[in-house]
């Protein structure tokens, strides 16, 4: 069994965590604890993609080996460590890039089924986005009906998932000189699922055999996430569900209630939630909780459908992906539902020891022995209103004995989508980046960085989070979150305006006040990554710091990167000319060559490039003086005097 105080930095979860040693129950930190990594596994060299195999390829113990000495180092098939290493890195992108893509898929399908009528529980409320969207999309608005326009989207969007030639259709928002490079080194997608397939067919045994081949084909897979897939599913849940705006939310275990049915969403794609909170707030359901002895139904999210719901809603937050098997250990939960992406396969095992029950919603996500209901969008509110009746019927099973509820929650400012930030930036009537590009210029902000990703049971609960966004706010970087990195900031208090003034540098600090909002900013979901590269966009176009994304004072990072889509998500953004740094563990370290083509040699050709780095501090460093060299290379490397001029100035001002 792990130590309480060493499985995280969030007292909650350390009580929570106790709380399950005590019942005697195992949970991902456990079996972090008792199971080790495979060294050549997770460095790359392992090959398992033919019966001959498992082939592990290790890496060398002196790294000056010869020609002879690389050859005996090869697959059965012959294949060597670099194309090993290349082969498993590309997979991970292709993973991670149909995960998010499979998402937007089964949003463009409901979108369209809702624009044709077919789906009464699904409605367009924001007709201005979706204006925006179709003239995106060169969809003829004319004297169009929207329901006219709302099908030709639809039908648009869910083409662009197979389209086979060409390029995809949101590949022109990007700016003219990034078109550029991606049609120069061969990379611009086409579909996501072409790509995708394409990927998988080349690191298929005996077929791409060349690294360098198969890594850009990877970044083009994952472009076709970034650029597409993703993209696809942002802007048509935002049109369907409304663009967030700032809300304030409430986020860790503590948001749970004693006295009240405990519901917690738990997946990524946002259909189900958006339906169960209408359904908990339904009169009847409410008086139907009161009749079993419950004062209210309390909803509440964790992982990326919290983000959805907590973005739209203000619906509280429980926790991110460590935190899941805790929310039940509470003996809180009566109810919990999954769809797909993170769920552990352990929620089974933990459920059976408390009363929760757990129920699968998604045909491509079911769990052994867990009660399957599938939803179903034509009757989304019906089976939602089932799913909260389950959960008040259960109420009364709960051992109030057995409960334990840790006492502990932060608010968060969230909501901070593209449109948001345009609009707070620069007023309703003059939306822009402007003044947030002036900031960069003037020093008061030294640039704008993405901390993104999963948690990692091989490192402690939410520390690298909270350590690289600490050291990065404090030196005047202003952070954009997604997705798990976003829960930890607001667990530790990082994400309201407030927080500026004790973490943030001078520069920052100034401009937060002066806006009014948090030094860390949170744009959504995992999925909402994309709204990162329209915020990266848009500080392009609106010009003086460079003509591309790779001229500009920005950097990523993912410090407790987990999941394969975190592999896409920061391949298509290096593929899109960020600097990105990775913590925890590597995936191509047992390929020196493999490695330094990702980490050097992508920067030729993509202007992009991989890094990493398992210290977080040292991590923010890099990013830092990656910041810093851009700033140089921008000629705003240096500091400017603030002179408040008085009329005598300003006339010579006007002489000269």
């Amino acid at each position: 069994m792990a130590e309480a105080r060493k499985v995280s930095i969030d007292g909650v979860t350390q009580e929570a965590y106790e709380k399950a040693l005590g019942d005697g129950v195992e949970t991902v930190f456990d079996r972090a604890a008792r199971i080790k990594p495979c060294p050549i596994g997770s460095g790359g060299a392992c090959c398992k993609n033919c019966g001959m195999g498992p082939c592990r390829v290790p890496a060398p113990k002196n790294r000056e080996e010869t020609p002879e000495e690389r050859a005996k180092r090869t697959g059965v098939c012959g294949a060597t460590a670099e194309t090993i290493a290349a082969r498993n890195f590309a997979r991970m992108v292709a993973g991670g890039a149909s995960a998010h893509s499979d998402h937007g898929r089964g949003i463009a399908e409901t979108f369209l089924a809702a624009a044709k009528g077919e789906i009464k529980d699904f409605v367009i409320k924001d007709e201005q986005k979706l204006y925006q969207l179709a003239m995106d999309m060169g969809v003829e608005i004319g004297d169009k009906d929207l329901r006219e326009i709302a099908i030709e989207v639809g039908e648009r969007s869910l083409a662009e998932f197979g389209k086979q030639e060409g390029e995809g259709i949101f590949v022109k928002r990007a700016p003219l000189k990034r078109q550029e490079v991606w049609r120069r080194a061969g990379v611009v997608p086409r579909g996501p699922d072409r790509e995708i397939v394409e990927m998988m067919h080349r690191t298929h045994i005996g077929v791409d055999q060349d690294y360098e081949s198969i890594l850009m084909h990877a970044a083009r897979t994952a472009l076709g996430d970034g650029w597409g897939g993703s993209m696809i599913a942002t802007e048509l849940q935002d049109v369907m569900f409304g663009t967030p705006e700032p809300v304030v939310g409430l986020v860790n275990l503590g948001i749970l209630k004693r006295d009240e049915v405990n519901i917690i969403i738990h997946g990524h794609e946002p259909l189900l939630p958006e339906m169960m909170v209408i359904a908990s707030q339904d009169p009847e359901l409410l008086r139907y909780a009161e009749s079993k002895g419950a004062k209210g139904i309390n909803l509440g999210g964790l992982c990326c459908s919290a983000n959805e719901i907590l973005m739209r809603h203000g619906i509280p937050v429980a926790g991110n992906f460590l935190q899941q098997e805790l929310a039940i250990t509470t003996g809180a939960v009566d109810l919990m539902t999954v769809d797909v992406q993170c769920q552990m396969q352990s929620l089974r095992q933990v459920a059976s020891c408390y009363h929760t029950k757990l129920i699968t919603t998604d045909r491509r996500g079911k769990i052994e022995g867990v009660q399957h209901i599938q939803f179903e969008e034509e009757r989304g509110l019906e089976i939602a209103k089932e799913i909260v009746r389950m959960a008040i019927d259960n109420f009364a099973n709960r051992d109030q004995g057995r409960v334990v509820i840790p006492d502990g929650t932060k608010e968060m400012v969230v909501g901070f989508s593209h449109e948001t930030i345009n609009y707070l930036l620069g007023g309703m009537f003059r939306a822009s980046y402007r003044p947030l590009n002036d900031n960069i210029i003037n020093g008061r902000i030294r640039g704008v960085a993405g901390v993104v990703g999963c948690n990692n049971a091989r490192v402690q609960h939410n520390y690298n989070f909270v350590t690289m966004i600490k050291e990065l706010i404090k030196s005047d970087v202003l952070v954009l979150t997604t997705g798990c990195s976003s829960m930890a900031a607001g667990e530790i208090g990082l994400m309201t305006p407030e927080a500026a003034l004790e973490y943030a540098g001078d520069g920052l600090r100034s401009v937060c006040e002066a806006v009014g909002i948090p030094p860390v900013l949170h744009v959504g979901s995992c999925v909402d990554n994309s709204r990162i590269l329209m915020a990266a966009t848009a500080m392009v176009k609106d010009g003086g710091l460079g003509d591309d994304i790779s001229d500009l004072p920005v950097a990523g990072a993912a410090p407790e990167w987990m999941s394969e889509k975190a592999i896409s998500i920061g391949e298509y953004f290096v593929a899109s000319g960020v600097f990105t740094v990775f913590g925890v563990t590597w995936p191509t370290t047992n390929s020196e060559e493999v490695t330094r083509y990702l980490f050097e040699r992508y920067e030729d050709s993509l202007k992009g490039m991989w890094a990493f780095e398992q210290d977080p501090v040292k991590a923010a460093q890099l990013m830092i003086a990656h910041i810093d060299k851009k700033r140089k290379a921008l000629g705003i490397d240096k500091a400017r005097e603030r002179i408040l001029y008085d009329m005598a100035k300003r006339r010579e001002l006007d002489a000269a």
